[in-house]
């Protein structure tokens, strides 16, 4: 019969004859080299292996739990003392066959005392243990799942079962007395199962009770640590853990709470906050010292010149250590006056000692707003004396805009070269049909703003103005010229003359007959003859007509005046109205004709046109 079989009580006690599964006392008769001969009173003496006074190393019964994964052996206790010839000894009848196998009359007991053993300090138990009892005993094994408890019979601890948060390692128990909780009774395979976690649940259920009835917001309480999370440490009050949260460790800055506390330290702490109904303690142990923060206000006043160690770089900026527990940030703008910076690590380090300046301070937030270009001087301070307006400087193209060129002309100092300062002549949509992306260009200073941080840049005036004299010299009134039309609107058609400078050749000025649209007598690229109205060097216009062309003859042989029909011709009733060329005036390109001029000499075609030339205007610009 195997170990495991539960032998019923009853049948070891009935009858006086030996019968099998009986425990009988029997005299030790000899002892040979395998066996010990008893006489247990029957016809034939029975057999004992003489391996059960050696030894015995235990298969583990309790292999059934999956959560562990070794078992350790116990330390090989020190072999018994064999039995001599007449002493008396108790054993377990197993069976009355022969080491033969014969089972005849001449066959002899086989007998066991080690199984006598286990199975009366089982009776002796569970005469005394029931389920829900308490009971002590010593951690002699660490088994597969768990720990193996002498209580007079081996009983198995679960590791679950251990304590309220299971411990790193259960072997620190082996060798240690405990009292456990008898969960459940196997009596058929004469297993039993406690547990210490649901004993420590209810002494903690009562001294939580107890507890909460006399904690108070701002008491100091004595804990011991009994676990670590990375945001902080449970503290056993005495029945009911507390949260020590990783912010009110201390005053300064801590990576992790092991740096800190270690479990089992005893630690004095104080109550923050108390959740009746969830049962939960909030726990603070820098609070037991006055807040650094308290003088801040007067130790570092804004302006103060300070020193401190980088302990964070993140993306926007920069924390500085001043001194324990005090941290300020200098963000990433603060860190130089001209450098362009993508990420503050290209200027600190962890662990970098640096000067900064003291910008502000939120004391209610415990912020500190710091500074490290404020140590320096300010370059933009000296700007206007290095670059006055009219110096010619060199820059590298840094960045194309809409409206025009960043030119950098010294390390993060920048100047503005808009569009309308890159030529005299060309309308310039975009920088880049001027300029490119890191050309190097000469430039003259426009304008220094300090305050601002702005200077601006003028390509075209490093040549002399076209239009203050060269272009009213090349382009005078009544001269015919020839060009290509550039550009058609609904007002006129553009005239390109040269290279960047345009001519209006107003709708009106296109044809003796009224024209509604100039596109039904040109297109984009025709190349035609037209006359110089007037060139307007205040508004940089030139004004064009086509249909005078003949004109010039009729008026160069002579009926006089020819410059008062002509003027007067383009500037009757919507004179004031009629521009031309290219710029960005507002201002009228012809006037009003002299007095001297004949009324009937007014073009009806020009007043009738007159309020198109207005709305036009705007666009033309």
């Amino acid at each position: 019969m195997g170990d495991q079989e539960l032998i019923d009580e009853t049948a070891w006690l009935e009858g006086e004859d030996v019968s099998i599964n009986q425990i009988v006392e029997g005299r030790v008769i000899r002892i040979d080299n395998e066996f010990v001969v008893v006489d247990v009173g029957y016809k034939s003496e029975g057999l004992i292996p003489l391996s059960e006074w050696e030894p015995e190393i235990e298969e583990d019964p309790y292999g059934h739990d999956p959560e562990a994964t070794e078992i350790e052996p116990l330390e090989v206790p020190e072999p018994e003392e064999p039995p001599k010839p007449g002493d008396i000894i108790r054993v377990l009848v197993e069976d009355v066959e022969d080491v033969a196998g014969r089972h005849d009359e001449r066959g002899m007991l086989v007998l066991s005392k080690r199984k006598a053993e286990r199975i009366e300090q089982w009776l002796g138990v569970m005469s005394d243990v029931n389920e829900g009892d308490v009971v002590s005993g010593t951690v002699i094994r660490k088994i597969k799942g768990g720990l193996l408890v002498d209580i007079g019979v081996n009983v198995f601890l679960p590791a679950s079962q251990v304590d309220i948060r299971r411990p790193h390692d259960i072997g620190e128990y082996i060798g240690k007395e405990i009292q456990c909780m008898v969960l459940k009774i196997d009596e058929e395979r004469r297993n039993i199962v406690v547990s210490r976690r649901s004993l420590i649940e209810q002494e903690r259920a009562s001294k939580k009770a107890d507890l909460l009835k006399t904690l108070s917001i701002g008491d100091i309480r004595t804990g011991v640590v009994k676990n670590i999370a990375d945001f902080g440490a449970f503290v056993d009050l005495g029945g009911i853990d507390g949260l020590l949260h990783i912010t009110d460790m201390s005053w300064g800055r801590i990576n992790h709470p092991s740096e800190m506390v270690k479990i089992e330290d005893e630690l004095e702490v104080m109550v923050l906050h108390i959740d009746y109904e969830r049962e939960k303690i909030a726990l603070g142990l820098k609070q037991k010292s006055p807040s650094p923060w308290e003088k801040v206000p007067s130790t570092y006043p804004v302006g103060t010149r300070v020193k401190g160690h980088v302990v964070n770089v993140m993306s926007y900026g920069a924390f500085v250590k001043l001194e324990d527990g005090i941290e300020g940030l200098v963000h990433i703008s603060e860190m130089s006056w001209t450098k362009r910076i993508s990420h503050p690590s290209e200027l600190v380090q962890v662990d970098d000692e640096v000067e900064v300046v003291v910008l502000g301070i939120n004391q209610d937030k415990q912020e500190i707003s710091l500074g490290m270009k404020q140590t320096q001087d300010n370059p933009w301070d000296k700007v206007a004396d290095r670059y006055p307006p009219g110096a010619d400087v060199e820059g590298r193209v840094r960045n194309l805009t809409n409206y025009g060129a960043f030119i950098e002309i010294e390390e993060g100092i920048d100047g503005l070269l808009h569009v309308s300062d890159m030529s005299w002549t060309r309308k310039v949509s975009h920088p880049s049909e001027v300029v490119e992306k890191g050309q190097l260009l000469k430039c003259k200073i426009l304008s220094v703003d300090t305050e601002r941080r702005r200077i601006a840049l003028g390509m075209k005036q490093l040549d002399e103005d076209p239009w203050s004299s060269d272009i009213p010299n090349r382009y005078q009134p009544g001269d015919l010229v020839k060009g290509a039309v550039t550009k058609i609107t609904n007002f006129g058609v553009f005239i390109g003359l040269e290279d960047g400078l345009e001519g209006l050749l107003h709708v009106s000025e296109l044809s003796d007959q009224k024209i509604e649209n100039p596109e039904e007598i040109c297109k984009v690229g025709d190349e035609m003859e037209v006359k110089v109205l007037r060139v307007d060097i205040d508004e940089r216009k030139i004004g064009l007509s086509r249909k005078r062309v003949d004109w010039a003859e009729e008026e160069a042989g002579g009926e006089g005046e020819p410059e008062a029909v002509t003027v007067g011709s383009a500037s009757a009733a919507g004179s004031e109205n009629l521009k031309g060329g290219i710029g960005s005036g507002d201002g009228p390109l012809f006037k009003s004709p002299t007095a001297e001029a004949p009324a009937a000499e007014v073009s009806a075609e020009a007043s009738d046109d007159g309020a198109e030339a207005s709305d036009a205007s705007e666009e033309e610009k």
